[in-house]
C-alpha cells in the first residue's frame, strides 16, 4: 500500500527521495525492520493477554521428557504475533497488483487460520486432539490446490509453469508436462499440494523446543529471500543460468518480513520460552516456505534450504515405519531413535535444550550456504 503511495508521489510530483522506495532492497530492509518492530511491540501485549486468558500449552505427561512439564503454564498461540508481523509489512511494501503478493499472503493467512483453529480447540475447548486430522488435511490440500492451479493456469506463468530447476545441473530443468503440454496439470498440481502439505507439517513437527522452529524459519527465510531476489533480476539469473521469473523479486520483501517477524518472536521464544507459536505459527510458516519454493520453481532445493525441517520429518517417518514393521514381524515394536522427532532423540541422550537448538541453527546456516553453492556448481 505504501509502495503505491510512494510510486504515485514520484510519478505525479517528482517528490525528492521517494525513488529509493522503488528498489526491492530498500523495501526489503524496511519490511524486515517493520516486522521486527511489530513483533517486539505487539508481542509483549499479546503474551500478557494470553496469560490473562490462561491460554496455555498442554503438555503430555507420558512422553518421558520431565523437563517439558515445566512448560505447562507457558502461553501458546503466539503464532498470531508472527502472522501480524509478516502480513502487515508485506501489505505495506509489496505491490498490490502482483499475483505473487496475493498468492503468498493468502497461503500464509489461510494456513495460519487452520493452525489457529487447531490451537483454539486444544487450548480454549480443552480438547487435546485439536482440529481433526482430516479437516487439517482438507485445509492444506485446499491451499495447495489453489496455489497449484494459479501457478499453472495464470497467463503470465505459461512460459515456465511446469518447469523446475534441477540443483547442481547447469541448464537442466525438470518438466512436469512429460505426459504432454495439455496434461501438465495432472502432475504439477498434485506436486504443489504435496509440497504445501509436507512443508507445513514439517515446521509443525520441528516446533518442539524453545526457539527451534522460529530460529530455523528465520534462517530458511533469509536464504529463500536471496533466491527470490536473484530470480527476479535478469542480470543475476542470466549469470547464474537459472530461470528469470519476472516479478518474483517482490517475494524478497515477504521473506524479509518473515525473517524480521521470527527474529522478534525469538525475543520471547528463546529458552526459557515466554510464549509458544503453536500451530498458528508453524503451519503458516511451513506453508509459506513451500509456496515460495513453488513460485520460484526451486522446490527441489527444499530438502537443502529447509534441511532441518526435512530431517525432522524423515526421522518421524523412519521411526513410525520401523516400529510398525517390527511390531508386525516380532510382535514387539522397536525404535531407531530414542524418540522422534529427532530433536527429542538428543534430549533423551542428555543434551540440554539450548545446546540442541543452537547446533540445529548452525546446521541450518550451513545448509543454506550449500543451497547457494548449488547455483555456482551448476
Amino acid at each position: 500500500m505504501l509502495y503505491e503511495l510512494f510510486d504515485w508521489l514520484e510519478k505525479t510530483y517528482q517528490t525528492p527521495g521517494v525513488t529509493a522506495f522503488g528498489f526491492i532492497t530498500t523495501r526489503s530492509a524496511i519490511a524486515a525492520a517493520t516486522a521486527l518492530f511489530i513483533s517486539l511491540l505487539v508481542g509483549n501485549r499479546i503474551i500478557q493477554w494470553l496469560e490473562k486468558m490462561q491460554l496455555r500449552e498442554t503438555i503430555r505427561d507420558d512422553i518421558g521428557l520431565d523437563s517439558h512439564l515445566d512448560k505447562a503454564h507457558t502461553p501458546t498461540m503466539g503464532g498470531v504475533i508472527i502472522l501480524l508481523a509478516i502480513l502487515i509489512p508485506s501489505l505495506l511494501w509489496m505491490p498490490m497488483d502482483s499475483v505473487y503478493t496475493w498468492m503468498i499472503i493468502l497461503v500464509t493467512l489461510i494456513l495460519g487460520l487452520v493452525g489457529f483453529a487447531d490451537d483454539y480447540i486444544k487450548v480454549v475447548k480443552k480438547d487435546k486432539s485439536g482440529l481433526s486430522g482430516s479437516l487439517k488435511i482438507v485445509g492444506q490440500v485446499g491451499v495447495g490446490l489453489m496455489l497449484g492451479c494459479t501457478l499453472y493456469f495464470w497467463p503470465e506463468f505459461q512460459d515456465f509453469n511446469t518447469l523446475s530447476t534441477m540443483p547442481f545441473l547447469k541448464n537442466v530443468n525438470i518438466n512436469y508436462a512429460f505426459l504432454g503440454e495439455t496434461l501438465g496439470w495432472v502432475i504439477y498440481i498434485p506436486v504443489a499440494i504435496f509440497i504445501i502439505t509436507a512443508t507445513s507439517n514439517a515446521v509443525n513437527l520441528t516446533d518442539g523446543l524453545d526457539g527451534l522452529a522460529a530460529g530455523t524459519s528465520a534462517i530458511a527465510g533469509l536464504f529463500l529471500g536471496i533466491f527470490a531476489y536473484i530470480s527476479g533480476r535478469t542480470d543475476f539469473s542470466d549469470f547464474l543460468d537459472i530461470m528469470y521469473l519476472p516479478g518474483s523479486g517482490e517475494l524478497t520483501i515477504f521473506c524479509a518480513s518473515l525473517v524480521g517477524a521470527c527474529m522478534g518472536f525469538l525475543w520471547y521464544n528463546t529458552h526459557p520460552a515466554e510464549v509458544f507459536m503453536g500451530d498458528t505459527g508453524s503451519l503458516a510458516l511451513g506453508g509459506a516456505f513451500g509456496a515460495i519454493a513453488l513460485m520460484l520453481h526451486k522446490e527441489l532445493l527444499l530438502p537443502i534450504v529447509c534441511g532441518i525441517f526435512f530431517v525432522e520429518t524423515v526421522s518421524v517417518i523412519i521411526q513410525t515405519t520401523y516400529y510398525k514393521y517390527t511390531r508386525k514381524k516380532y510382535s514387539v515394536g522397536r525404535r531407531v531413535f530414542l524418540m522422534a522427532p529427532i530433536h527429542h532423540h538428543f534430549e533423551k541422550k542428555g543434551w540440554s535444550e539450548p545446546k540442541i537448538v543452537v547446533r540445529f541453527w548452525i546446521i541450518a546456516v550451513l545448509l543454506g550456504i550449500i543451497s547457494l553453492l548449488t547455483l555456482k556448481i551448476r
